[in-house]
This record gives structure tokens, C-alpha cells and sequence, in this order.
């Protein structure tokens, strides 16, 4: 039997699983509390302009300029970013987070869900 040497994952807790907490990939939406994290809103700009909501205290990051951002995300605090549903834009910033050190994941469902389970939202 051969044994594999597992690098330890980004979180640092050096648990070669891939059930390491620190790596979760989402957040369910009853879970996000916005007063206790740094949220990122990763809407398309269309999307975004589209509606006139946002989870208080999240800052809007254009996906598709995530080069011009990335650089200047704190790699020492979690990050939750959300996109319209929680698919292919949330996904892919989070891979491109993750890649960099950022412990950012996503909500679950994306901001329809978070505002489904009663999630604070404010105006523009």
C-alpha cells in the first residue's frame, strides 16, 4: 500500500480532508450575518444596476474585472461573496479567492436565497 503525503489546505489546520471546515466552499443564508464579515457582491453588472437591493455593508466587485480587485482582498478575514443565485459567478470568485489565500466562500442559493430566509437587504 502506498501512502500520499497531503499538503495541508489554505485554512492552515493541516487536516488533508477535504471536510476541513475553513475550506467550506458556502454558507447557508440563514448563516451570514453581514454585521460580522466582510461581504463582496459579485452580481454581473447588469444584474447589479438591474436591482435596487444589497446586503448592508456589501461592497459590489465587478467578476469580470476580478484582476483589477483581487490584489487588495485581506487574506487574514473571511470573506463571503454572493452573485444572483449562487452559481457559475460565485463559483468562479471563489475559486479565483481560494487560489490566493482568501478564505472567501459563497451563499448558498446566492442573494435570492439569502433574502428567502430573511436575510437583511437595504436600499441602494
Amino acid at each position: 500500500m502506498e501512502i500520499k503525503i497531503q499538503p495541508p489546505k489554505r485554512c492552515g489546520c493541516a487536516n488533508p480532508t477535504e471536510k476541513c471546515e475553513e475550506m467550506a466552499r458556502t454558507i447557508k443564508p440563514a448563516k451570514v450575518n453581514p454585521d460580522a464579515t466582510l461581504v463582496f457582491d459579485v452580481r454581473r453588472e447588469a444584474d447589479f444596476a438591474a436591482s435596487d437591493e444589497i446586503i448592508p455593508g456589501a461592497l459590489w466587485k465587478n467578476p469580470d474585472k476580478i484582476d483589477a480587485w483581487i490584489g487588495a482582498v485581506p487574506r487574514t478575514l473571511d470573506v463571503v461573496i454572493y452573485c444572483v443565485r449562487g452559481g457559475e459567478v460565485s463559483n468562479s470568485v471563489v475559486d479565483r479567492l481560494q487560489a490566493q489565500g482568501v478564505k472567501a466562500r459563497f451563499i448558498e442559493g446566492g442573494f435570492e436565497a439569502y433574502k428567502a430566509a430573511g436575510g437583511k437587504v437595504s436600499r441602494k
